[in-house]
């Protein structure tokens, strides 16, 4: 599948004319760096790990052998770097599929649209976008503390819906499942369902939990949490963690994988979330030290990636 995904974008790409971006679509800034990143095509690697917060990034560099360059600009902090020759960025999205538009879109320009001339490259540059991030589990069988592959994004979110994806980036069949199956509220964003890139999840290895992440345009309401405002569905995180599709049970919230699972594909990229369990749900759980086990996770990511060449 993931085979097809690429071909039909270069097949897409073939068929476009070679259009000239304009400025107010294609906004570069007077240095030649994109828009919102305020990176140049040299300062990104192939292999790119997309955390949400901040202070996450220098947390990974600071595992880098060499810094070749660190950019900062609003939530999005990039620094690139080699371990040992294998060169590597890492980028802070910030929170929401929102920040993840803006990063992939952009991240994408920067490795396949020539920004002097406002055209596309004559070759696509594939990335490996790896989302490294935390969550919280819907099941009580995931554990505080483990680790989970987003092997499906169920998105909730209604980003990647405003744009027009090739038929095959979105699972018709699993939607079509999981609105049927738990009566999915028609009044709400309609969900959508990707597979994560095949190569990187077969890269990280098996005894990683997978699972179904949804991704949710909030942190409270919309994961069914309930401070001064109630849900409009008491019942939503039961639904969902009753969902399975292909033997693959939902899992786990986030807020981030269905975006990234969308556009980086749509874009010819290879997409990955792989997240630190540091809240369970419905067993009311809280890591007791998440701080280490992100790091943990961190050393997982970096020896992952280091080690496939």
């Amino acid at each position: 599948m993931e085979k097809i995904f690429l071909n039909c974008y270069i097949c897409q790409k073939k068929d476009q004319n070679m259009k000239k971006y304009e400025s107010s679509e294609l906004i570069v800034t007077e240095q030649g760096g994109i828009y919102h990143l305020n990176l140049t095509p040299d300062q990104i690697a192939k292999d790119i790990i997309l955390v949400g917060d901040p202070g996450r990034v220098h947390e990974i560099s600071s595992r880098f052998d060499t810094i070749e360059h660190q950019v900062s600009n609003r939530e999005f902090v990039t620094h690139t770097g080699y371990i040992g020759n294998h060169r590597l960025t890492v980028i802070s999205s910030g929170i929401g599929t929102d920040n993840i538009d803006i990063v992939v879109n952009e991240l994408d320009a920067l490795a396949n649209i020539d920004l002097q001339k406002r055209i596309d490259k004559q070759s696509h540059q594939t990335l490996n976008l790896i989302r490294l991030g935390t969550s919280g589990a819907l099941k009580e069988t995931v554990d505080v503390d483990s680790f989970l592959i987003s092997k499906y994004a169920l998105g909730i979110d209604n980003l990647a819906l405003f744009y027009d994806l090739n038929e095959h980036i979105i699972d018709k069949e699993a939607v079509n499942e999981f609105v049927n199956q738990i009566s999915w509220d028609p009044k709400l964003s309609e969900p959508y369902i990707i597979k994560s890139s095949d190569s990187l999840n077969d890269s990280f290895h098996e005894n990683i939990q997978r699972g179904i992440t949804v991704t949710a345009p909030g942190f409270y309401g919309p994961q069914g949490r309930k401070l001064r405002i109630s849900p409009a569905d008491p019942e939503q995180n039961n639904k969902l963690a009753s969902f399975q599709w292909k033997q693959t049970p939902v899992t786990n919230y986030e807020m981030e994988t269905s975006a990234l699972y969308a556009l980086g594909q749509q874009l010819g990229h290879k997409t990955l979330t792989i997240c630190a369990i540091i809240a369970n749900r419905p067993a009311g759980k809280y890591s007791k030290d998440h701080k280490k086990t992100v790091s943990n996770l961190i050393d997982l990511v970096l020896d992952t990636l280091t080690k496939q060449k």
